[in-house]
C-alpha cells in the first residue's frame, strides 16, 4: 500500500529534487493541485490534509500561512527557516544524538538549512562531548555552488547572456552583515553561548558545499587526537555521515566543494598543524542533497517507518 505525499511548492530547486527522488517510488503515491490551486492557501491546505505527509518547500511566509489550516495528525515537513528554532517543531538532522527517535515519532519537523547542516555536523559533537565549551568563539566558512540561492540566481549564472568574462567567474562572499538567515540555528541547535561568525561564499558551479571550521586547540582545552576520536565516536552508526582519519591525505592535495555534488552523503575531514595547537574540520556535502532535499527525505522516510535511505543517492 503506497503512501500519499504532497509537496507544497515542487516548483521551486528543493521541491523538485524531492519530487525527483520519489516518483520513481512504488510505495510513495505523490498528490497534485491545479495551477489556479497553488495560489489559494485554503486549496493547498485541503490537499495537505488529505495527504499521510507533506513537504512544505516554500517560503517562510507561506508555510507560516498554511500551517494553522493543517490537521494535526498530518505528517509535515518544512524545508523553510520559519520553524527550525521552534520548539514545537523537531530538528531534522537524523545523526545528531537523540535526533533519530524524535524525528520518527515527529509529525513536525524542521529541515536544516544547507549551512548550517556543515557547521552543526561538527560544532554540536564538539560542543556536546566537552571538546569545546559552549562559549567558544565558533566561526566558519561556508562555499556554495550556485543552486543554493534558487531559481534567480540559477538563471542569473546560467544566462545565455551572460558575458564571456564577468563577475559572476569569480567567488563571491556574502552576508558580511554577520546576520545570515541560518545563524539562529546554527547556534540553538549546536548548543553555543554566542552567535558564530559566519562567512557565505557561492562560486561558479552548481551543486556542492564545504564549511571549514577551524578550532584553536588550546582555547578549546583539548587535543586534536581526542576530538578525532570523539567526532568519529559520534557518527560511527551515521547513516548518512562519515568520518575520515585524522590528517588523512586529502585526494588532489585539497577539497573540491563539489566533490559530493549529486550524492546525499556528508564526509568530514579534520586536519591538525605541524605544532599541534590548531585544527582544521571540515563538512563536506551537496547543498541540494544532504543540504536540503536528500536530508527532506531522509527525514520522511523515518517518519513513516521505511528504509532510511531509500530512495537517496
Amino acid at each position: 500500500m503506497s503512501v500519499k505525499v504532497f509537496i507544497d511548492g515542487s516548483s521551486g530547486t528543493t521541491g523538485l529534487r524531492i519530487a525527483d527522488r520519489l516518483a520513481a517510488r512504488p510505495d510513495i503515491e505523490l498528490l497534485s493541485i491545479s495551477a489556479e490551486g497553488r495560489k489559494d492557501v485554503n486549496e493547498r491546505a485541503k490537499v495537505i490534509n488529505s495527504a499521510d505527509l507533506a513537504f512544505l518547500c516554500l517560503p517562510d511566509a507561506a508555510s507560516k500561512e498554511v500551517m494553522p489550516l493543517l490537521r494535526p495528525d498530518i505528517r509535515v515537513l518544512d524545508t523553510s527557516t520559519a520553524f527550525r528554532t521552534d520548539a514545537a517543531w523537531d530538528y531534522g538532522f537524523p545523526e545528531l544524538k537523540g535526533q533519530k527517535e524524535k524525528i520518527k515519532n515527529s509529525y513536525r519537523v524542521a529541515v536544516p538549512g544547507c549551512y548550517a547542516s556543515g557547521f552543526i555536523s561538527i560544532a554540536r559533537p564538539l560542543v556536546e562531548l566537552g571538546l569545546a565549551p559552549a562559549d567558544y568563539p565558533f566561526s566558519c566558512t561556508g562555499i556554495s555552488g550556485y543552486s543554493g540561492g534558487g531559481k534567480k540566481m540559477i538563471a542569473e549564472y546560467e544566462s545565455a547572456d551572460r558575458p564571456a568574462h564577468s563577475k559572476l567567474d569569480a567567488p563571491k562572499s556574502y552576508g558580511l552583515g554577520l546576520a545570515h538567515k541560518h545563524l539562529p540555528e546554527m547556534q540553538k541547535i549546536s548548543g553555543l553561548a554566542h552567535t558564530p561568525a559566519f562567512v557565505p561564499v557561492v562560486c561558479d558551479y552548481y551543486s556542492g558545499m564545504q564549511v571549514l571550521v577551524p578550532l584553536d586547540l588550546k582555547l578549546a582545552g583539548t587535543g586534536a587526537e581526542a576530538v578525532a576520536a570523539g567526532i568519529a565516536d559520534y557518527y560511527k552508526e551515521g547513516a548518512t555521515v562519515s568520518v575520515h582519519a585524522l590528517n588523512e591525505p586529502l585526494p588532489e592535495n585539497g577539497l573540491y566543494s563539489n566533490a559530493l555534488s549529486g550524492s546525499d552523503r556528508m564526509e568530514l575531514y579534520m586536519t591538525v598543524n605541524a605544532a599541534g595547537d590548531q585544527m582544521m574540520l571540515v563538512s563536506l556535502f551537496d547543498n541540494l542533497g544532504k543540504g536540503s532535499s536528500g536530508a527532506a527525505v531522509q527525514c520522511m522516510n523515518l517518519m513513516l517507518g521505511m528504509n532510511e535511505t531509500e530512495g537517496l543517492e
